[in-house]
C-alpha cells in the first residue's frame, strides 16, 4: 500500500508538472509572437488545454483513434473476459472500445480506475487466440491499477498540443513579410523534438515491464502475454497503423515504424526484453 500511495502521488505530481511546462511554453511564445497581450490570450489557450487534458484526456485519446464503444451485447465474450480479469485485479469495470483498424493494438485510458477505458483493435481480435487477448487484456488492466493511464493520457495531449502550436505559428507565420515568417518554421522544427523530450522524460520504458508483470500476475499466466506481444510485433510491423506520434505511447505496441523522427517519440522498450522478463516470472506464478 506505501509503494503504491507513493506511485501515486508521483503520477500527479509528473501531471502537475507537465501542465505546468505546456503552460510556460505556451505563453513564452504567446509573448515572442506579440508581446504581452498575445501572452495573455496564449494564457487562456494553456488554461483551457490544461483543463481539458486532465477533465478529458480519455475522450481525446478515444476520438484520435477513432474508437467505438461496443455493447455487452455486440461482444459478450470480450465483456466476460474482462469482468473476470478486473474481479482478479480488484478494479472496477472499465468503458470498453473497439477501434477500427487491422492492425493487432489495444491502449487504456482515463482519470483513475473509476474512469478508465480499454480500447482494443479489430485486427487484434482476429489475431490473437482467447488466451493471449487475456493476456493483452491483463496488461492494460495492469496499467489502471498501477495509475498509468492519467500521465499517459496526458502528456499524449501535451505533445499533440504543443506541435499544433508550432504548426499554428508557422500558418500565422506564412507571409514573407511578417517577422513570424522566420520564427514559425523554426519554432516548428524545434518543438517536435521538444515534444519527444517531454514523453521520454515523463514516461519511462519501466512503466512498460511493471504493467506486464502486473498483468501476467493479474492473468496468472505471463506465456499468454508474452506469447501475444510476439505476435502483436509482427502483426504492426505487417499492417502499419497511421496515429499520432504524440499517441505511441498509449499502444501496448508500437502502432508504426521507430525510425527517423518517430524514433524520438519511443517509450516502448524492446520486445525481446519484454518477453524475457515474463519468462522469467513463470516458476514463480502459480
Amino acid at each position: 500500500m506505501t509503494t503504491t500511495g507513493r506511485s501515486n502521488w508521483q503520477a500527479a505530481l509528473k501531471t502537475v508538472l507537465l501542465l505546468s511546462i505546456l503552460g510556460g511554453i505556451l505563453v513564452g511564445a504567446g509573448y515572442l509572437i506579440g508581446g504581452p497581450s498575445t501572452a495573455l490570450v496564449f494564457l487562456f489557450i494553456a488554461v483551457i488545454i490544461n483543463m481539458g487534458s486532465w477533465f478529458f484526456s480519455d475522450k481525446i485519446a478515444l476520438a484520435a483513434a477513432r474508437a467505438k464503444p461496443v455493447s455487452e451485447e455486440e461482444d459478450p465474450r470480450l465483456y466476460q473476459m474482462v469482468r473476470d480479469l478486473t474481479t482478479r485485479a480488484g478494479l472496477p469495470m472499465p468503458r470498453l472500445y473497439v477501434i477500427p483498424q487491422e492492425q493487432p493494438n489495444a491502449f487504456a485510458t482515463g482519470r483513475n480506475p473509476k474512469h478508465s477505458a480499454v480500447a482494443v483493435t479489430a485486427g487484434i481480435r482476429k489475431l490473437l487466440t482467447e488466451d493471449e487477448l487475456r493476456g493483452v487484456l491483463a496488461h492494460e488492466l495492469g496499467h489502471v491499477r498501477n495509475h498509468d493511464i492519467l500521465l499517459t493520457s496526458v502528456v499524449a495531449t501535451i505533445a499533440s498540443a504543443i506541435t499544433w502550436l508550432g504548426y499554428m505559428v508557422l500558418w500565422i507565420g506564412g507571409d514573407d513579410d511578417s517577422p513570424l515568417g522566420i520564427i514559425g518554421p523554426l519554432l516548428l522544427w524545434i518543438l517536435a523534438p521538444i515534444s519527444a523530450a517531454i514523453i521520454q522524460m515523463a514516461i519511462s520504458r519501466q512503466r512498460e515491464y511493471s504493467a506486464d508483470a502486473t498483468g501476467a500476475e493479474i492473468c496468472g499466466n505471463p506465456e499468454s502475454l508474452a506469447s501475444a506481444l510476439l505476435r502483436l510485433e509482427s502483426g504492426a510491423q505487417a499492417i502499419p497503423m497511421q496515429v499520432n506520434q504524440a499517441s505511441e505511447p498509449l499502444y501496448i505496441v508500437k502502432p508504426f515504424s521507430g525510425k527517423g523522427l518517430a524514433s524520438l517519440f519511443s517509450t516502448h522498450p524492446p520486445i525481446e526484453e519484454r518477453v524475457r522478463r515474463l519468462r522469467q516470472m513463470r516458476p514463480t506464478i502459480g
